[in-house]
């Protein structure tokens, strides 16, 4: 959904539900992978018993949240581990997980649960956390953080305001302005009172949560704040427990690549589209990614393309601009160095181009997709101007051109039939489609 620094976290296959979750142990079961009907599915014990500690519950406050944890223990999510019975591996090391929801028990639908970060990368942070205050390796993590200088300042807070999050290297506040810090505030649905810009609302805990999941990963804070159903790119936020959260499933672009041309074409538009939506749209900010793969983006079932691993997304406010009063340097704590090195260099947002998201999309997603894959002389134009598109030391009107002009050549590419959910039977009368 970098973390799991986000795009890094493996996706698996949809298959129906077997790891079932209780409240004290969570045990997992196996099914058929043609059942329709994941309630009725026999449960079969394994040998995998999770508890607190798999989910990171034993973490908190140092984690996302507790808003779907019920779900969990009432097991109407329900995982499937084949991947890791493939692989041999125990299903505690993946950094993410395909798994089914059920509002009824009867019926259900595809979604993907992520770790905030990966095993291993929780294991160094919370190491980072301890040795911060020269602590041993089982320390309590929250009562450090808890003592910080930052925290301190948070407790104190009405209002989050971009000298609060100054220095965390995350690249959604790296440029960081107060009408983007309240729609945080606002539309974070982990407390139970959303809708202020100000956080009288907000408990010690839910502060503590706060903080930790924007040093760490932003991708569930973005879900939040951009949701789908306004419009925007990204699946739905469904909550999360402990260091999990929960959203709509999309299969990864990569799974894509040997699609035939029609369909090739018409996920190569969307993805074009959506780059020129994050740069220019009605709230006038601009967003950014600071790198790309296939696993960035993702695919509903509908063939909607959407950004699927958002931690990887910078947002520069067009409107109201950088409001930083301090560098970056001068706020470095604990809290910037959970991820990634405390030495880490971040660019300025005043040297990010329009052109960054479509020199990384053109230099190593779209080729896979658009390469050798149809009949001349269309082919040579697309891969003319692929190849400017993908140009970094070009400027960026240049850039901007030859992306539009892609575009173009794609559009009449793409064929209008049920296999299009999204767009069908719209295309037939519409000529957006």
């Amino acid at each position: 959904m970098e973390p799991w620094r986000g795009p890094e976290a493996a996706s698996l296959r949809l298959g129906w539900p077997a790891l079932l979750l209780w409240v004290s142990v969570l045990s997992c079961s196996f099914s058929s992978p043609a059942s329709p009907l994941p309630s009725l599915v026999p449960r079969v014990r394994t040998s995998y018993n999770f508890g607190r500690a798999f989910l990171g519950l034993d973490k908190c406050n140092a984690c996302i949240g507790t808003s779907i944890c019920k779900k969990f223990f009432k097991e109407e999510i329900r995982f499937d581990d084949s991947l890791a019975s493939h692989l041999g591996l125990s299903p505690a090391h993946l950094p993410s997980y395909a798994a089914n929801y059920s509002d009824d028990s009867k019926t259900w639908r595809p979604v993907e649960i992520f770790r905030l970060l990966d095993k291993y990368q929780n294991e160094i942070s919370d190491r980072r956390i301890c040795a911060s205050a020269s602590a041993p390796k089982t320390c309590s993590i929250e009562r450090v953080l808890r003592k910080t200088g930052r925290f301190q300042k948070w407790l104190q807070a009405k209002r989050l305001t971009p000298d609060l999050v100054q220095g965390l290297p995350s690249p959604l506040l790296r440029c960081p302005s107060q009408r983007l810090l309240d729609r945080v505030v606002r539309r974070y649905a982990e407390v139970a009172d959303a809708g202020s810009i100000f956080m009288d609302h907000f408990t010690e805990r839910d502060k503590l949560r706060l903080l930790y999941t924007l040093a760490v990963n932003t991708h569930p804070i973005l879900l939040q704040i951009f949701p789908g159903a306004e419009g925007w790119p990204l699946p739905k936020y469904l909550g999360s427990c402990g260091r999990f959260l929960v959203s709509t499933s999309t299969r990864p672009l990569q799974e894509f690549y040997g699609a035939p041309p029609d369909q090739a074409a018409d996920l190569a538009y969307q993805l074009l589209s959506i780059l020129e939506s994050l740069r220019s749209n009605d709230l006038n900010y601009f967003f950014y990614f600071t790198h790309v793969d296939a696993r960035t983006f993702g695919i509903f079932n509908n063939g909607h393309l959407f950004i699927r691993d958002a931690s990887a997304l910078g947002v520069i406010d067009k409107q109201e601009g950088n409001q930083a009063t301090a560098s970056a340097a001068e706020n470095k704590d604990i809290f910037s160095c959970l991820v990634s090195g405390c030495q880490a260099q971040l660019p300025s947002c005043d040297t990010v181009p329009e052109k960054q998201s479509l020199v990384l999309v053109c230099q190593q997603l779209l080729p896979p997709l658009l390469q050798g894959r149809f009949p001349s002389p269309v082919q040579e134009e697309i891969d003319a101007a692929l190849a400017r598109c993908a140009e970094g030391a070009r400027p960026d009107p240049e850039v901007l051109k030859a992306a539009s002009h892609l575009k173009e050549l794609l559009r009449p590419l793409r064929t209008c039939d049920p296999r299009f959910a999204y767009r069908y039977p719209d295309c037939k009368y519409n000529e957006k489609f």
